[in-house]
């Protein structure tokens, strides 16, 4: 890192102070300009006060995992002013804001640095405190802009864009934005040895968050229910489906809309919500965290027992109990994928980033309806809140809703008697009816024990016919979630050393992605099999058996996935080496390549 379009920075601020807009403004420029980036907000729970922080790293390889080094960090609340110098790379810079200056304890040998008086630049410029706060943020992007060679123009034409029906707003912007500017090229050497140049890297995608990219999914995937109860990280997912069915399923000319949207009393309720719409026969989904899906565990286990269609998105934050809502984790996966009392397994979807939120939204829609059963697509906040450069999202004119086994009135006549949960294949999974097909059509919905012909039982044969045939129908859905993805390292790069694979999901892509790029030019040859659904197929199985070492990445404590690995597949646990990484913050590169090369003696970590 440290070069051209190849760097990373950091802007420490406190929350409540409107520093968003400025960062945002700040990655969407360096989009702009054809260079890959993203971005990573590692924000406090409370509304206002509290230190928060926004990484940017740039990339002309396109890596999109956490940067583990810093080569600026701006730092703006005196708060975190240790935390902020201890950041910087040795040789690296810290931007500060002179208005106040920093004690000379908090100096540190091998950085330089910049101060600029951001804070008095604007109480001179601009009149009220509000203004003066948001305006000093825009003279940080302004300064960032001399120091990194962000095209001016490019800004200029973003500020455009969001302010132009505003005259003053644009103008006391532009002030802003060229006080920063000017005070840092006059000033300091700029641009700084790393910085940018123009690429052309980022044309046919997008910036996107996780959530946004789900709501999108499930539109396009044909849902037209959602019931949800407010939960940090999921919100805004329901805020943007909600959007999105205003633009898209509400009739121009009457104004009708085709979607049903309700904010319930709590989670147990929306999930109760969701089953019943799909029992309706509509597409339904709820969105939560992992506490929504401790408190629905009573609904989803009637949903699985009932075999009625319903998709969960679970956008995972750090646990247990109210944990940190702000950060990220992955560990909710055993809660999940054997969640309620009694004996039931559920099929999981591992999105990696926005762009396979948006396709598994649509193929948990499908999955559910197919299986007649809850799907669960598990996100993390990493991935649902953070903006992700991904392809653009394209519809795709051939997509055929997959509605299962859905009997009209025609095909329930011709049936000598409909038995509801008698299924007549080797998939296990019975033909349901919908409400209103018909009297010979109708049959009681009970979560209590039921026979093949949904007739309320205690006898131990009957019961135990339709238990095992759930466990058939879904076992049977290994073959369908989608496959794992595998990157088998080349024998042609002059590698050595022993077979080693590395097992992954979701969030960790990006970060093992690079480690094993890293590993492989430390001479370890590293396969990489990323896991996208559960149950798992039987090509992980193979995988595991394959390689000598298996190195099972997470971010949770306990290590989920490998102790999931081990009880579904059979492999011994002891073949399965845990790297763990669960205190919130995205996964780095650095911390995989460390384990990995700590296991083995002789290789430099």
């Amino acid at each position: 890192m440290s070069g051209i379009n190849d760097f990373a920075f950091r802007i420490g601020t406190v929350n409540g102070t409107g520093s968003a807009s400025a960062n945002t403004l700040l990655m969407q420029s360096i989009f702009r300009m054809g260079v890959p980036v993203t971005g990573k907000n590692i924000f406090p729970s409370n509304i206002q006060g509290l230190p928060t922080w926004y990484e940017i790293r740039v990339s002309k390889d396109g890596y999109t995992a956490r940067p583990e080094s810093l080569d600026l960090v701006v730092a703006l609340n005196p708060g975190t002013y240790a935390r902020d110098v201890a950041k910087v790379r040795p040789g690296g810079y810290l931007l500060y804001d002179s208005t106040w200056p920093m004690e000379r304890t908090l100096s540190r040998d091998g950085i330089d640095v910049l101060g600029i008086p951001f804070g008095e630049m604007c109480a001179e410029a601009f009149t009220g405190d509000r203004e003066r706060t948001l305006l000093r943020n825009i003279a940080y992007a302004g300064s960032l802009a001399a120091l990194f060679a962000i095209d001016m123009d490019v800004i200029s034409e973003m500020l455009k864009e969001q302010y132009g029906r505003k005259p003053k707003l644009l103008d006391s912007n532009f002030r802003a934005l060229h006080m920063g500017y000017d005070y840092a090229r006059e000033h300091f050497s700029s641009p700084l040895p790393f910085h940018l140049e123009r690429m052309d890297a980022t044309g046919g995608h997008v910036l996107l968050d996780g959530n946004t990219a789900s709501a999108l999914g499930c539109v396009w995937g044909g849902a037209t229910v959602g019931a949800w109860y407010p939960i940090t990280p999921a919100t805004s997912l329901m805020e943007a489906f909600k959007g999105y069915c205003g633009r898209y399923r509400t009739d121009k000319s009457t104004g009708e809309k085709a979607y049903c949207i309700v904010q319930a009393e709590d989670e147990l309720a929306a999930a109760g919500m969701v089953i019943g719409a799909g029992w309706a026969g509509a597409r339904a989904f709820t969105s939560t965290s992992g506490p929504g899906i401790s408190l629905m565990q009573e609904f989803i286990g009637l949903a699985y027992y009932t075999e009625i269609p319903a998709v969960f998105f679970d956008v995972q934050r750090a646990g247990p109990a109210t944990g940190m809502p702000t950060r990220t984790q992955q560990s909710d996966l055993l809660s999940i994928a054997y969640a309620s009392h009694g004996d039931t397994k559920h099929i999981m979807l591992f999105p990696a980033d926005p762009g396979e939120c948006f396709t598994m939204a649509m193929q948990a829609l499908d999955l559910a309806e197919r299986f007649q059963t809850p799907v669960f697509v598990v996100s993390d906040l990493d991935i649902g809140m953070n903006d992700w450069m991904i392809e653009r999202p394209r519809w795709d004119d051939r997509f055929v809703p997959d509605r299962g086994k859905v009997l009209t009135a025609a095909d329930v006549e011709k049936l000598p008697r409909f038995s509801r949960y008698l299924a007549t294949n080797g998939d296990g999974v019975a033909a349901r009816t919908l409400p209103g097909v018909g009297a010979k059509g109708a049959y009681f919905t009970r979560g209590s024990g039921h026979d093949r012909h949904a007739a309320y039982t205690e006898d131990a044969a009957a019961y135990q016919e339709v238990v095992d045939r759930l466990k058939r129908k879904i076992d049977a859905a290994a073959d369908h979630v989608p496959a794992p993805i595998l990157r088998i390292a080349s024998d042609a790069d002059g590698s050595v050393g022993p077979s080693i694979g590395i097992v992954a999901i979701g969030g960790c892509n990006a970060a093992v992605v690079e480690a094993v790029d890293r590993l492989r030019d430390r001479g370890m040859r590293c396969d990489y099999l990323r896991i996208r659904g559960f149950p798992f197929p039987s090509s992980v199985t193979d995988f595991l058996e394959e390689h000598e070492t298996v190195f099972v990445v997470e971010q949770n404590r306990d290590g989920q996935l490998r102790s999931l690995l081990a009880l579904e597949t059979g492999i011994a646990r002891d073949r399965l080496f845990s790297i763990l990484d669960y205190g919130g913050e995205p996964l780095t590169a650095g911390v995989v390549v460390a384990a990995v090369s700590q296991h083995f003696a002789g290789v430099p970590a």
